[in-house]
């Protein structure tokens, strides 16, 4: 992997602040503005640093918050030094998007280190200039096109992925060390992250205190839009700026590029057209489509993404390449479903729908199509667990994800996945790997073919990572339908659920291709950052 010195690395992070700020103080940004000095008080502030996201064919997205109204300033250089920068004016950071703005690099050169420093112009008369946030990062490779002959340029890929973070009331806990698995995950040095879903617990209030196991005190940071449920737009906002008080995080944001995708907690718990708050007292709001747009509009906005255009403004699911080793395909379980029923329709209908019908014929034509010799899935939910979400007034078990407790032939959303596999083997797509979170536990599936109630389709396997911060539960069941084996698990002991960070049972996962033997490995990895479990996958 392309990957700079690590000493450099951090004498970047460490001084770049101190040197921006007496060095970014451009003519350029200031042309036609008043020579005034004016306090630190009334200079923009980025309190939230920066972040870096959907890193795609030379292209990064650069997202920032001012504290105020406030233009986006730019500048990033392939020299620590910025001798030799490139400027952007970017754009207003403005209330009616909590102040977030983001602006697309494009034309980097893959492999080269890239760094990076924003500041803010105050819209003032005086137009005052804040002191500047710094990261950096590797520009992964280019894509393989479909069709086009394999680039000679072949480097080792690493990625990351996880989720779930501040569930179940765990937020920032100073006394131990705050979010510690996103400083496991950046000592890690890999090109990006994928963020499974489940990137706030906008229906988790996060107490001052809470009891973990063995009678120890988990102690948090609060601020008032998380001591409550989510509700106001503003509510949503606020659970994403919590998470950016956290310095560990603020320092993976300043580094790593992130992929996100989003689930249930970006919301509300296991939200569907079934969802009915009429008897949750937590809620004043109870119209559930109104708390579903109020919580994607937050999304958007913190969410280091790329937006597609106005035919899909709000679309999640996408497609990234990197070189005729990979392509990540980043699907959307929650936007497109039907409402959480018992799941056992025995022909598609309206309540069967999951991914939806446009999306699942992007995927299975996208994966068709595609020349990397790898192709992950990134599934915000994972396909043969059990995922309950109570039951339904005639007492039947509902479910939350694809599994519906019956080991049988495909029935409910599982006809969507069947008709996925069946497509995938019939046009001989190879080397398909399912990247999931959610469940709060780490493992490791293979789904066998010869296992199955449902046999037209060739083995893959599932890797399963999280939480990031969060409670620790599991194992689940599985659901014999596509003929999970559970090959490992890393779960709290039996009888044992919802154990604090303290337990240590925080996971990511990490994936490795070497570029001459085209071998993937996959490893689980504890919140220090320890691998528990590792398999390495030979290309078919």
């Amino acid at each position: 992997m392309p990957l700079s010195s690590s000493r450099s690395r951090r004498r970047f992070l460490k001084t770049g602040g101190a040197t921006a700020a007496a060095a970014l103080l451009p003519n350029w940004a200031l042309e036609g503005a008043p020579a005034i000095i004016v306090s630190a008080a009334e200079r923009p502030r980025a309190l939230q640093g920066l972040q870096f996201g959907d890193p795609y064919d030379g292209a990064v997205v650069v997202w920032s918050r001012s504290d105020r109204a406030a233009r986006m300033l730019i500048e990033w250089s392939y020299d620590q030094q910025f001798q030799r920068a490139q400027r952007i004016a970017g754009p207003h950071a403005l209330d009616t998007t909590d102040f977030t703005v983001r602006q697309d690099l494009t034309g980097l050169e893959p492999g080269r280190d890239v760094f990076v420093r924003v500041s803010f112009q105050g819209l003032d008369n005086d137009r005052a200039i804040g002191e500047p946030v710094t990261g950096r990062f590797i520009v992964p490779p280019a894509p393989l096109l479909d069709g086009r002959t394999r680039s000679r340029a072949r480097g080792d890929i690493r990625f990351l992925w996880s989720g779930d973070v501040a569930g179940q009331g765990f937020g920032i806990n100073t006394s131990f060390g705050g979010m510690k698995a996103f400083e496991a995950m950046r000592q890690r040095k890999p090109l990006f992250f994928i963020h499974s879903g489940d990137t706030i617990y906008a229906d988790s209030p996060i107490p001052s205190s809470l009891t973990a196991e063995d009678g120890r005190v988990w102690t948090n940071i609060v601020t008032p839009d998380v001591s409550k449920v989510a509700e106001t737009l503003d509510e949503f906002r606020g659970r994403y700026r919590y998470n950016l008080l956290d310095e560990n995080v603020r320092r993976f944001n300043a580094e790593v590029p992130q992929i996100w995708q989003w689930d249930d907690h970006d919301v509300m718990n296991n939200w569907s057209d079934a969802k009915d708050l009429s008897d949750d007292k937590r809620y004043t709001e109870k119209n559930v489509p109104l708390l579903v747009a109020r919580g994607g509009r937050a999304f958007r906005e913190y969410a280091p993404m790329r937006p597609f255009d106005v035919r899909e403004s709000q679309r999640v699911y996408r497609r990234f390449g990197y070189g005729p080793l990979l392509d990540v395909f980043v699907i959307d379980m929650r936007s497109y479903r039907g409402p959480n029923t018992a799941n056992l329709q025995a022909s598609p209908n309206a309540e069967t729908a999951f991914l939806g019908r446009e999306q699942l014929e992007w995927l299975k034509s996208g994966l068709a199509r595609s020349r990397a010799v790898w192709k992950v899935i990134a599934s915000d939910m994972p396909l043969g667990i059990n995922v309950g979400d109570g039951e339904l007034p005639n007492g039947q078990a509902r479910w939350e994800a694809v599994a519906n407790g019956e080991p049988g032939v495909p029935k409910g959303r599982e006809l969507e996945i069947a008709e996925l596999l069946g497509h995938l083997k019939r046009q001989r797509v190879r080397n398909v790997v399912w990247l999931t979170a959610d469940v709060h536990y780490c493992a490791a599936h293979f789904y066998d073919p010869a296992k199955a109630a449902f046999h037209d389709f060739d083995g893959f396997w599932e890797f399963v990572s999280g939480p990031l911060n969060a409670g620790s539960f599991g194992p689940s069941t599985m659901d014999g339908t596509f003929g999970p084996q559970v090959v490992f698990v890393k779960t709290p002991p039996p009888g044992r659920a919802n154990l604090s960070p303290y337990s240590g049972l925080q996971f990511f996962g990490e994936v490795n291709i070497a570029s001459q033997s085209e071998e993937m490995t996959v490893d689980l990895r504890d919140i220090d950052g320890v691998s528990v479990f590792s398999r390495t996958l030979r290309p078919r």
